[in-house]
């Protein structure tokens, strides 16, 4: 699959949706076979057949295999949908925006190759067993401060990654400096035996400078990774006192909301106006009194 620029894990995905093609393609193929057996076997007993026979029986062949043809192409058009969408969620799940290409479904150039490797490699991949399949970091779903703090725990995770890369380099560059200063003390060792103690005073010299950076360089990385930890810890903590604050204001709201009903109800205005309510309901009262004895039919 070097042609298409996949590495090893797209490429066994890649086969197993090949494989789950090839199975389905196959069986489909078994139908279509089952269908002209089934003929052969319950229409094809006489040995001589009129015109509108032989028509009757192709034209019944024709609706079967249509059918199945149609079911097929049906059948891989809604596969390749499900696959799309979950290609598409998992991008949308960090960010991402993916694009197609409709017109390179057509590349025939594209097509020979897929086919040249089902033919081959496909094949010998068929030996191997495939690789579990790794879990997936979803996105917080919280809004606000919990989208921000989504985003700031992927820009760590790719300090880390960039620390990580730093640390190999380190690691390359304590052990060239563990070989140079195994070299040198091979080289002091010869010293001893031809030079004086000024020429050994200043390889001891080499020596310790070469000791001094290997622990500075392990020191700057120390300390990098360990603020890069703190600083984590913090946005977690920001997390969880803001969640807290919300929480108190929110309570402390609906309790401001009923200290004003209850002032609200004990004013003067409340009060007269609830006076001139009952007294209107009773007018009301006294009104319908009077019509019901006026017009009692009604």
């Amino acid at each position: 699959m070097a042609e298409f620029g996949f590495n090893e894990h797209h490429q066994n995905e890649v086969i197993n949706y090949m494989r789950f093609a090839r199975s389905k393609r196959l069986l489909r193929l078994k139908t279509i076979d089952s269908c002209f057996e089934e003929l052969k076997d319950s229409r094809l007993s006489d040995e001589t057949f009129t015109v509108d026979e032989v028509r009757e029986m192709l034209d019944g062949l024709q609706a079967v295999v249509r059918g199945e043809v149609e079911m097929e192409l049906i059948n891989t058009a809604h596969t390749n949908v499900l696959l799309l969408r979950q290609l598409f969620s998992q991008a949308e799940k960090f960010y991402l925006r993916l694009q197609s290409d409709i017109s390179e479904l057509e590349n025939r150039e594209l097509l020979e190759q897929v086919a040249e490797f089902e033919k081959t490699d496909f094949k010998t991949a068929d030996k191997i067993n495939q690789e579990t399949s790794k879990p997936k970091l979803a996105p917080l779903n919280e809004g606000g401060v919990s989208e921000l703090l989504n985003k700031e725990i992927t820009r760590l995770q790719e300090e880390n990654d960039k620390l990580k890369a730093r640390l190999r380099t380190l690691e390359s560059q304590a052990m060239s400096a563990l070989d140079e200063k195994s070299k040198a003390e091979r080289a002091l060792k010869d010293l001893k035996k031809t030079q004086g103690e000024q020429q050994l005073a200043a390889k001891s010299q080499e020596i310790n400078s070469l000791e001094d950076t290997v622990a500075a360089l392990r020191e700057d990385y120390e300390r990098t990774l360990s603020a890069n930890a703190v600083s984590q810890k913090d946005l977690q903590e920001n997390l969880i006192s803001s969640k807290h604050e919300l929480l108190r204001v929110q309570e402390q709201l609906a309790l401001a909301e009923k200290e004003l009903e209850k002032k609200f109800q004990q004013t003067a205005a409340y009060r007269n106006m609830k006076e001139i309510l009952t007294k209107k309901n009773e007018q009301i009262k006294d009104i319908r009194k009077r019509l019901q004895r006026y017009e009692p039919n009604e």
